[in-house]
C-alpha cells in the first residue's frame, strides 16, 4: 500500500512508444507511490489525437490531477523528457520533482540535422514494416516481461515527424532554468549521444544531479529495470514536502558542475 505522504509519480514515454514502456516501473513502484503512465497525444490510446506540445503538457497535468495528491514527480524519457521540461516551464505548480532520462542532449544546432532527416524518411516507410522491425528488435534485446506491454500498445510512427519538429531546435541546457523543482538526470552509461550535454544541464540548475545506470543504453529502463526503478525510488523518497519546496535561485553563469554530478565522457 502507498504511504499517506508518498509523492505521486507520472511517467512519460519516449518516441513512438506509449505508457506500456513503463510496465516494469509501475509494478516495482506502485506499492509505495501513487503511480500512473500516460499516452502522449498521437500515441497509444491517444493515437487519433493531434500532436502538439501544448496538448502533451495538458495530458501530464491531467495525470497529476487524477492522482489527487498534489504536485508530482514527473519521469520523462527521451521525447517524454523534453516534453516534461516544457511541462515544468508551463505548469511549475504541479511539479514536485523531475527525472530526465535520455533527454540531456541539446536539440539545437548540428546535432539535430540527422534527426530531421530521419523524421522526413519515416512517412516513406510503411508503418507495418516499421512495426515488425521494432518488434523484432525489442524481442531480441529484452525479456518478454519488459517489452510485451510496449509491443502490444503499438507504435506511433505517424506522430514522429510532428513531435520531433516541435522538439528539434527547441531545447538545450537553458531549459533547466525554468524548472522550479529538484532534478535527477538519469542516463544509461552507454547512452553517449543523449547524455552528451548532461553536465551542462546539471550546471544550469542549482538542485540537479546526475546518476548513471552502469552498462545501460538509451532505453535504460529496459536495459536494467530494477536499477532504473531504484534510482527513481531513492530520488522520490528524498524530495522535500510539496509545501516546503523552495524556489531555486538562478545562477548568473555556468559555473562548475555540482559535486554530485558525474563527469561527461571525453
Amino acid at each position: 500500500m502507498t504511504t499517506a505522504d508518498a509523492v505521486p509519480l507520472v511517467f512519460v514515454h519516449g518516441t513512438r512508444f506509449s505508457a506500456g514502456q513503463w510496465s516494469t516501473q509501475l509494478a516495482a513502484l506502485g506499492d509505495e507511490f501513487p503511480v500512473t503512465a500516460i499516452d502522449l497525444p498521437g500515441h497509444g490510446r491517444r493515437s487519433a489525437q493531434r500532436w502538439s506540445l501544448d496538448a502533451a503538457t495538458d495530458v501530464i497535468a491531467s495525470a497529476v490531477d487524477s492522482l489527487g495528491r498534489g504536485p508530482a514527480l514527473v519521469v520523462g524519457h527521451s521525447l517524454g523528457g523534453y516534453v516534461s521540461l516544457d511541462f515544468a516551464r508551463r505548469r511549475p505548480e504541479l511539479l514536485r520533482g523531475l527525472v530526465l532520462a535520455g533527454a540531456s542532449a541539446s536539440t539545437r544546432g548540428l546535432w539535430a540535422a540527422p534527426y530531421r532527416w530521419i523524421a522526413g524518411q519515416v512517412p516513406r516507410i510503411p508503418a507495418d514494416r516499421l512495426a515488425r522491425w521494432n518488434d523484432r528488435l525489442l524481442r531480441r534485446l529484452y525479456p518478454p516481461h519488459v517489452v510485451e506491454a510496449t509491443i502490444r500498445s503499438g507504435y506511433a510512427f505517424h506522430t514522429l515527424p510532428a513531435a520531433w519538429k516541435d522538439v528539434l531546435g527547441a531545447f538545450d541546457a537553458r531549459a533547466m532554468r525554468h524548472v522550479k523543482a529538484p532534478v535527477l538526470i538519469l542516463n544509461g552509461e552507454k547512452d553517449t549521444l543523449f547524455r552528451a550535454n548532461e553536465a551542462d544541464f546539471a550546471r544550469a540548475h542549482p538542485r540537479a544531479r546526475i546518476e548513471l545506470i552502469p552498462r545501460a543504453r538509451h532505453l535504460a529502463n529496459f536495459d536494467d529495470p530494477a536499477a532504473f526503478s531504484d534510482a527513481v525510488r531513492r530520488f522520490a523518497r528524498h524530495l522535500p514536502a510539496a509545501a516546503a519546496a523552495p524556489e531555486p535561485e538562478r545562477p548568473e553563469g555556468m559555473g562548475e558542475a555540482p559535486a554530485s554530478a558525474a563527469p561527461t565522457p571525453g
